[in-house]
């Protein structure tokens, strides 16, 4: 296939894709999240956006400009849940680790396997 060719091949493909695009209606304005980039961040982030979307719902009827407005801020809740969910994935372990060697009465283990699991814990829960 000649360039030429290759090159209107590739314009009728991105118009396809614009089109079927716009006719989805993506239309749809995207907003960068405030960045959670440790779990204290995340979870103060998390925090404060949903106070933001607690107060937002306490009006009576929902404005359009308070649906963009809850849209803008589920970017950076969506943004803290994952980092939030990414550190609490290994907290089970962490605590499992705990729970069996302080039944096993493992004196030495004990307290860096708790300040291990509680330097998670209480970033979420102070």
């Amino acid at each position: 296939m000649t360039t030429r060719r290759r090159a209107l091949a590739l314009a009728c493909l991105l118009g396809l894709a614009a089109g079927q695009a716009a006719a989805s209606g993506d239309d749809v304005t995207h907003y960068p999240a405030k960045p959670s980039e440790t779990l204290a961040e995340a979870v103060a982030n998390f925090s404060e956006y949903n106070r933001l979307l607690v107060d937002l719902l306490a009006t009576p009827e929902l404005s359009d400009t308070d649906l963009e407005r809850i849209h803008q801020l589920t970017y950076t809740l969506e943004a803290a849940l994952e980092k939030i969910n990414a550190a609490m994935g290994p907290l089970p372990e962490k605590l499992e680790r705990l729970h069996l060697a302080s039944e096993g009465q493992e004196r030495s283990r004990v307290p860096g396997l708790a300040r291990s699991y509680l330097e998670t814990a209480q970033t979420v829960v102070p």
